[in-house]
């Protein structure tokens, strides 16, 4: 299946993952093919959500390879938040997309059990709701420009999205989007999402 009504995420050009983020698996370089690594990483935990995702993917019209590479960015397929019931970002993230429960941030309710359906489709309609808002304030971007774009609104709001050139300016890592988009090019080519 096809996704193409927020962009290809395909087309989009992606510098992957930040010295800092690379970090979190001691690797000793960055950039698109420590995206990879880290995804590979994921693949086996992320296939225990694969039908949930799909699902999800289907009903939201979000290709489920981002779904995907969201979830191996926020929670790396769950593992870091499984012994914590799902809580994460000092208990300020929830789930396995780590929707942003405190009323300082997104000010979310936390729905579903951390690794449901529920949750996911949560955490998939923050995500349309900010490609939504990236496209309204955005109109002359191109749908993978604003598909970037709402995927690092995502992680820091679409206030803090300012220019297509330094989209992850403000993001964790200042990666979030560029490495979320090559973790789901990874998913997309070599996991069937």
């Amino acid at each position: 299946m096809f996704f193409a009504g927020y962009g290809d995420i395909m087309r989009v050009e992606t510098t992957g993952a930040s010295w800092q983020t690379a970090q979190q698996d001691r690797l000793g370089y960055s950039g698109v093919e420590a995206s990879h690594t880290m995804a590979q990483t994921d693949a086996d935990r992320m296939n225990e959500f694969r039908s949930i995702i799909k699902r999800v993917g289907a009903k939201l019209g979000i290709d489920p390879a981002l779904i995907a590479g969201i979830i191996s960015r926020e929670s790396r397929a769950g593992n870091t938040i499984k012994n914590t019931g799902g809580w994460g970002d000092n208990g300020n993230g929830w789930g396995l997309m780590q929707v942003d429960v405190n009323p300082n941030g997104g000010g979310h309710t936390a729905q579903g059990a951390w690794n449901s359906e529920e949750h996911i489709s949560q955490a998939t309609g923050i995500l349309v709701y900010f490609l939504g808002r990236i496209g309204k304030k955005f109109p002359t971007w191109n749908k993978e420009q604003q598909l970037k774009g709402g995927i690092a609104a995502y992680n820091m709001g679409d206030g803090n999205v300012h220019s297509y050139d330094n989209v992850d300016g403000s993001t964790t890592g200042g990666d979030y989007s560029n490495d979320v988009v090559a973790r789901a090019q990874w998913y997309k080519n070599n996991c069937g999402y």
